[in-house]
């Protein structure tokens, strides 16, 4: 597989930025305070596992003219040097009397005036990423400036990808596809439904993910109950049908979506259940063009797959997809978010059955400015057999 390069060029990132600055400036916003994961890697390139420790805080000042500014545990340092940025302000964390939040202050009093307002991220998929202690002694040092919401200019950047951004994905679900077509090798009736997630990560480590932080699945006769419980030791039986739903990472973007199989001959039922499903997934994908409204492909999906309004209970039939496993929008019916070139999302209609079992189905695409690609190599209408 030919892989694309890792990382992005600093023109990408100052683009990212200049596009934030001038959010900034049309929602008076004087800096922006970045916290979570995603946002610090979007706009520096900082990537690191180390996030999966809740120890550490981490910040990056945007302030409205000029480069980001991180302020990071010295721990951190070597790697961010490595990045883009060169204005990196650091404290030995962690501290318990004041856990880099003076330093923080004073870099955000250092790019901002006196009662100017500082934007940061506070709608769905996002969290403060500090503890509310700290927080709250920030506004405390940071008076009369404000803290207020970003009004969700990160989120409206990220949702249109660039072009490097969507090659990543690309290659996260060429390595998950490749994952899926090797199920056979680790799935078959008697074994256990926890070897076969272990044995999945497995597969998808060995075609060349980065990591794989994200596994869900199921397994039951004629459909399966849930798809977020852990694998137990059950074994598979015949009739069962197993899901398999993986979201791996790839130079740190994600891709999402799942494959079902029958544990030999599938039912009537399943076949049936199985073929609504990549109805419902192709009928959207069909119309997902610039101007199309998310709530469009909602519908588009729903008719098909819910026809009763007896849903599979997900609340949703798919999600924007990046640098998190799930982001921005989700393809509900009361979201009217008009598609634009670049958007990356999944498309995941789910369905109750009539002996009340659930299946999933979920691909990966890609918004262009005519017709929609896959990420993921479309499923065919027949369930794949073990």
């Amino acid at each position: 597989m030919d892989l694309p390069p890792r990382g992005f060029s600093a023109t990408e990132f100052r683009n990212r930025c200049q596009r934030a600055q001038d959010l900034m400036a049309q929602n008076d916003l004087a800096a922006l305070l970045l916290t979570m994961q995603a946002e610090v890697q979007y706009y520096s390139g900082f990537l690191t596992r180390f996030w999966e420790s809740p120890t550490r805080p981490w910040f990056v000042v945007m302030p409205q003219s000029g480069d980001p500014i991180a302020v990071i545990p010295t721990i951190g340092e070597p790697l961010m040097r490595q990045t883009w940025l060169d204005d990196l302000r650091t404290w030995q964390a962690p501290d318990y009397t004041d856990d880099g939040i003076s330093l923080l202050a004073n870099t955000l009093m250092e790019v901002t005036a006196t009662g100017q307002r500082i934007g940061i991220a506070d709608q769905m998929e996002s969290h403060l990423r500090m503890p509310l202690a700290s927080f709250r002694q920030l506004e405390h040092l940071l008076a009369p400036r404000q803290i207020v919401s970003d009004a969700g200019l990160t989120r409206q950047l990220r949702m249109v990808k660039s072009k490097a951004e969507i090659d990543k994905i690309r290659t996260a679900a060429r390595i998950a596809t490749t994952a899926f077509d090797r199920v056979p090798e680790i799935a078959q009736a008697k074994v256990p439904l926890s070897r076969v997630f272990r044995d999945f990560q497995r597969l998808c480590l060995d075609q060349g993910a980065d990591w794989v932080p994200y596994l869900a699945g199921g397994a039951g006769q004629g459909g399966y109950d849930d798809v977020i419980s852990p694998a137990t030791d059950a074994p598979l039986l015949p009739g069962d049908v197993l899901m398999l739903d993986t979201g791996l990472v790839w130079d740190g973007y994600f891709c999402d979506f799942d494959r079902n199989f029958s544990v030999g001959r599938p039912s009537d039922q399943v076949l049936s259940a199985h073929v609504r499903l990549i109805e419902a997934v192709n009928a959207a994908f069909e119309i997902a063009r610039p101007g199309t409204l998310i709530s469009d492909l909602f519908h588009a999906m729903n008719t098909l797959v819910n026809p009763d309004n007896a849903g599979s209970g997900a609340g949703r039939l798919g999600h924007g997809l990046g640098l998190q496993l799930t982001e921005w929008p989700s393809v509900i019916a009361n979201d009217h978010t008009p598609l634009l070139p670049g958007m990356v999302l999944t498309l995941e209609p789910g369905m109750t059955l009539p002996n009340g079992q659930i299946m999933v189905h979920e691909e990966n695409i890609v918004v262009t400015g005519d017709a929609p690609e896959w990420l993921s190599a479309p499923q065919g209408p027949a369930i794949r057999v073990l």
